[in-house]
Formats: structure tokens, C-alpha cells, sequence
């Protein structure tokens, strides 16, 4: 009987992905990536350097302390952005995009450049739509 490899196991399991299917994980992390804060908060520290909580609040506007928090803790989970506390007086806690975030950050940096390039275009078409409707 043959052997199946590790990345064999890997290429099928990933083959099998379909986020139309209901029960795909790809379609949850579809659904995180989607939210409006996570496209933000990742377009906010593909600068490079590093950011403190308190930079990305300001830089954010609108976004409340809660929803940063909870944005944070889950692209941090996701593996998209790392946490890195350092011991001062008050303590320092900075935020960074890993790899993977730095992969999505490409996405997400050409979606809101072609959200601010078109939305003259979307806001006259809503409009129109909205005098044809009425």
C-alpha cells in the first residue's frame, strides 16, 4: 500500500476547501476578513512599523475601543497580526502584521484603493437607483 505525505494530506485537504459549501472554514475566516475593521486595522499597519493600540485608535476613526480590542484579539488569533508587550513603565503593547497578515495586506490595500477610486461612481448610481424607486 503506498504512503500518503504530509503535504499529499495537506494538497487534498485543501483541495476539499470550497466556501460554498456552508461547513467550510473558509468561509468563517471569508466572514472575518470581510468585516470593515479587520480590512482597516490591516491596511493601518501594512506600513511597516510596528503600531501601539493607542496610534491605531487614533488612525481608525469611528472604530470604538471595544471593537479594536476584540479586532485585535481576533486577527491575532487568525495568526495575521502579532502582540508584542514590552515591560515599561507604563507598559508598551505594539502591534505587527506577520506574514500571513503581509499576504492579505496586498488584498486589502487594493480593495479600499478601489473603494476610494469608485465610490463617487457607487454614490451616483445610488442615486439613480433611489429616484428610479421612488
Amino acid at each position: 500500500m503506498a504512503t500518503t505525505t504530509a503535504a499529499v494530506k495537506r494538497a487534498q485537504a485543501k483541495a476539499r476547501f470550497d466556501a460554498f459549501l456552508a461547513a467550510c472554514p473558509s468561509r468563517q475566516l471569508l466572514d472575518r476578513v470581510s468585516d470593515k475593521w479587520v480590512g482597516l486595522v490591516l491596511c493601518a499597519l501594512g506600513g511597516g512599523a510596528p503600531l501601539r493600540y493607542s496610534e491605531l485608535l487614533r488612525q481608525l476613526a469611528g472604530v470604538s475601543p471595544k471593537m479594536l480590542t476584540q479586532t485585535l484579539r481576533s486577527l491575532e488569533r487568525d495568526g495575521l497580526v502579532t502582540r508584542t508587550v514590552v515591560a515599561t513603565v507604563p507598559v508598551t503593547v505594539s502591534y505587527e502584521l506577520t506574514d500571513l497578515g503581509r499576504s492579505l495586506h496586498v488584498t486589502m490595500r487594493g480593495l479600499k484603493a478601489w473603494a476610494e477610486t469608485h465610490i463617487e461612481d457607487v454614490l451616483g448610481n445610488r442615486t439613480a437607483y433611489d429616484d428610479r424607486a421612488s
